[in-house]
């Protein structure tokens, strides 16, 4: 009885949530919080188990380095000398986002990458007239396609980077980039196609663009210079945090403290509090309670498990399965929690006669960050970017990225498909 009840909360919750007639951080709390009354689970195990604060906080930090950045004017310089060098194109402009996004998501947290291009795009697209919405479907399917690639780029491969010893950096970069960059340049250049007859600018705004003085938007004061130091200092802490042993959210949280203690006298602690994105913070909070009840009664588990007493062990259909179930699984439901549940179960596929694990392992990774895709709830760096976008009031709607998002899916998981049986299962096949 338990397990429908927590079934019925988080479909009801999800749809309600699809439909977006009501606030979306909203009524992820209020399923939260349903799951707490009906005795799913109780505070204590909500708190310190099921909500995950590291990426609460690491997201609240960025926030705060972003906010006092942008005061600086930076990201207009940025967005001016980018639109120049495309010369104010539409299309060639997604295509530098897009490279830009999926880059710095392949080095950096994904949820880092967007919270710092999505200013710079709305900045670019207001001053070009163009519409905001393809740009930032652009930026969150290129943060998942180049998050994929490394170790570091997603929060799974970092779990499972964990788990598993010898699947170092290095391994992740060696399998799993030349599959990224083939699915990066065919998703893209789909999406330029899809996009291109809304992404047409004016010979008069090309012109516009060319007498605009890049260095004119910025504030060339003291704040710039600490601003830029700490952001370059924090992204650097990222990038070599496993060499220097801190954690991410640690180092975020260190760069967004200090900034706003060198900035303080300029701009008051209170008023760049105000300014940070608390519904994207609280909507985070609310999937991870809602999320935390399908964990607590077993749901995703038992879903890890049935692949295995489906495939009867065979790897290269265990491995075909755990890419397409993880896949279309993790478009509607944070990843993280259903990786943690996958792990030990493919660690245990060991004792049914499997001695080489690797292509469950690559499986697994490519479905679940690629799956981040399917839906604005699949990946934390879709809901940041659906956040500010709303915040600018640029809205991206479910039901829009997802006739863009589902589809990607589904040809990303079926190139996955290729490259992984003829990279790994072909010599397996009976």
């Amino acid at each position: 009885m338990v397990t429908l009840l927590t079934l019925v909360i988080f479909v009801i919750t999800y749809v309600v949530i699809m439909t977006e007639k009501i606030d979306r951080a909203l009524i992820a709390g209020v399923g939260g919080v349903a799951m707490l009354l009906l005795g799913i689970y109780d505070t204590n195990t909500a708190f310190l188990e099921y909500i995950d604060w590291s990426t609460i906080a690491l997201l609240f930090a960025m926030m705060i380095i972003v906010t006092i950045t942008s005061q600086t004017g930076v990201f207009e310089y940025i967005a001016i000398v980018l639109a120049k060098l495309v010369n104010g194109r539409g299309v060639p402009l997604l295509f530098v986002i897009s490279i830009l996004t999926a880059i710095g998501s392949a080095f950096l947290a994904n949820v880092t990458t967007v919270l710092l291009l999505v200013p710079i795009i709305l900045t670019i697209v207001r001053l070009l007239k163009l519409p905001a919405v393809p740009y930032l479907i652009a930026v969150i399917i290129s943060s998942n396609i180049g998050g994929t690639a490394t170790l570091i780029g997603d929060p799974p491969n970092i779990m499972i980077g964990q788990a598993v010893e010898h699947l170092t950096f290095n391994a992740f970069l060696y399998h799993l980039s030349p599959i990224v960059v083939i699915i990066f340049l065919v998703v893209v250049g789909g999406l330029a196609v899809i996009y291109s007859r809304k992404l047409r600018v004016s010979p008069l705004q090309q012109q516009e663009l060319k007498q605009i003085n890049a260095s004119q938007y910025l504030k060339k004061d003291d704040v710039l210079i600490k601003s830029l130091f700490i952001l370059l200092v924090t992204i650097i802490g990222f990038i070599f945090h496993q060499f220097i042993h801190v954690d991410l959210t640690s180092i975020a949280l260190a760069g967004a403290l200090l900034l706003l203690l060198l900035t303080h006298q300029k701009y008051k602690t209170d008023e760049v509090l105000k300014q940070v994105d608390w519904g994207t913070l609280f909507f985070f909070i609310g999937l991870f309670m809602l999320v935390g009840g399908l964990e607590e009664v077993g749901i995703i588990d038992e879903f890890a498990r049935g692949i295995l007493y489906y495939t009867e062990g065979d790897l290269p259909k265990t491995s075909m399965l755990v890419l397409w179930l993880t896949g279309i699984f993790s478009g509607f439901v944070d990843n993280i929690p259903f990786v943690a549940a996958m792990i030990p179960v493919i660690i245990e596929f060991k004792n049914y006669g499997m001695t080489n694990l690797d292509p469950l392992w690559w499986s697994l990774a490519l479905g679940a960050c690629l799956g981040g895709n399917g839906t604005l709830l699949g990946a934390s760096s879709n809901l940041v970017v659906a956040g500010l976008a709303a915040k600018a009031k640029e809205d991206v709607h479910f039901i829009e990225f997802l006739k863009i998002g589902f589809p990607v899916v589904l040809l990303s998981l079926l190139i996955s498909s290729i490259y992984v049986y003829f990279r790994y299962l072909l010599p397996f096949v009976q």
